[in-house]
Formats: structure tokens, sequence, C-alpha cells
């Protein structure tokens, strides 16, 4: 299956450069992934090429205008649905964004720029996303996160496909376990023996509860997301020795 992805941007030198290196380059040339970069300009209609104005009642910076989006959503062959617009207004882009994105047949991003969207293509968007709680001066950057972070999950794109699995945020929902190579030593800090034990169910049990230690300190919210963790996720910290840590764990918010 090929994921077909349409970029409109009015950088399409930007989303172009980087779509040649790396994982994304190897999904191309597979013909796993294809990639289609509109330049937005193209679609407008003065000599300029203008694809901005100032807002309606005042107010800094100046707005995207809605008719070159809207010509580009109405005459343009390679519009894939759904239509996705980035915009800090959007809602937070997550891995399960990811996963659901990747197994569609194609996507197009529509990437803000200035002080964001005329409302009016807000309206024609099927959704808006965000990457995060900040703000960029434009979404390119945005559009290649969610490429990238789409396409690697694509079957052949990477070489091991256990990969996605075991990451962060995977269906779990929890963090990735710490991961070690070679020297076995450096600075006095040894690789757990564990992994060096080539008991491979012994290792999957410790590296389970080293992605339960990890988002419990890192990231709590994530726990309370995926609804806490069970009786045998609580053995699990036990038998590894984190007493301390299960006791200072609020029973009613994260065990399930």
């Amino acid at each position: 299956m090929t994921l077909r992805v349409t970029v409109v941007t009015i950088f399409p030198q930007m989303i172009e450069q980087y779509l040649t290196s790396s994982l994304l380059a190897r999904a191309r040339e597979r013909e796993l992934l294809v990639v289609d970069v509109v330049d937005l300009r193209a679609y407008t209609d003065d000599p300029r090429r203008s694809i901005d104005d100032a807002p309606y009642g005042g107010g800094p910076g100046m707005l995207m205008m809605p008719e070159p989006v809207l010509r580009v959503l109405a005459e343009e062959p390679k519009i894939v649905h759904p239509v996705i617009g980035l915009s800090p207004i959007g809602s937070t882009f997550s891995q399960a964004d990811a996963e659901e994105l990747s197994t569609l047949e194609g996507f197009t991003l529509i990437c803000g720029r200035y002080e964001g969207f005329d409302a009016r293509i807000e309206q024609r968007c099927d959704r808006l996303l965000s990457i995060g709680d900040f703000v960029l001066a434009g979404g390119e950057l945005a559009a290649l996160v969610v490429v990238e972070a789409t396409a690697r999950l694509l079957a052949g794109v990477l070489g091991n496909e256990e990969s996605p699995r075991e990451e962060s945020f995977a269906s779990d929902r929890l963090l990735e376990y710490p991961q070690y190579t070679r020297p076995r030593v450096i600075d006095g800090r040894e690789v757990p023996q564990v992994l060096l034990s080539g008991d491979h169910a012994e290792i999957a049990r410790w590296r389970h509860s080293q992605r339960l230690v990890r988002t419990l300190e890192l990231r709590p919210d994530l726990i309370q997301a995926r609804g806490g963790i069970s009786a045998e996720e609580v053995e699990l910290l036990h038998r590894y020795g984190y007493d301390e840590l299960l006791q200072t764990i609020d029973k009613e918010r994260f065990e399930r």
C-alpha cells in the first residue's frame, strides 16, 4: 500500500529538501510514500502572487487570504482528503493520530503562515492539527513532523517491523524502556545484568517494568490517560524493587 500525502505551502523548497534525506527518501524510493508539494503562490491571481492581507477589525500581523487556498482545494488534482490545516488552535498531534493517518490512502496538509488562516480556510479543512502548545513562523516544520511520524509506521519503511511497537507512545501509551550498547561499563556505570542474562522472558518483564517506571516518573499524565496500572504491573514493580515508587502512587488515580 502506498500512502499519498499532498503538502500545500508557500515554501515548497523547504519541504522538498527534507524529503530527499534519510527515512523519507527511502520510503519514496520504495514507493511506499508519495509526497506531492503544491506551491500555494501558483494559485494566486495578481502579479505580486499575494497570499496574505491585513485582518478586518485591525490587529497586528497579516492573515492568509482564503482565495488561494480555496482555489487549491477546488482545482488541484492532487488534493487528497482528509484536508488537515496545521494551526496552533488545532488538536495536539499524537502517536495515535499518526497511527490513524498511516492506515489511510492519503491526506493533505495545509501549512499556515503569518498570523494564521482566514477563518473560512479553517471551515474548509476536515480537521486542524497542532504539534504542540507553541507558535512557529509557519506550518512547514509541523507538516514534516506529521509526514515523518506517519510514514515510519508504514510496513516496509523501517528495517525492523517490531520497532514501532516498542517505542514511546505505542499502543499501551507507555514511554520506551532505557536501552544500552557497548561498552558494558563506562564511567563506572554498567549495563544492567538482566540484559546480559540471555533470559528473554526476564528481559521482557524488566523492560516493561522500566517503561512503567519512566512513565510514572516523567509522564504520569499518560498513566492516567491509559486508565492506570494493573495489579500485574504493580506486582512487576514490586518484583524489581520499586516499592518506594509504589508508595508514592495515588492508588485512586493510578491503579486499575
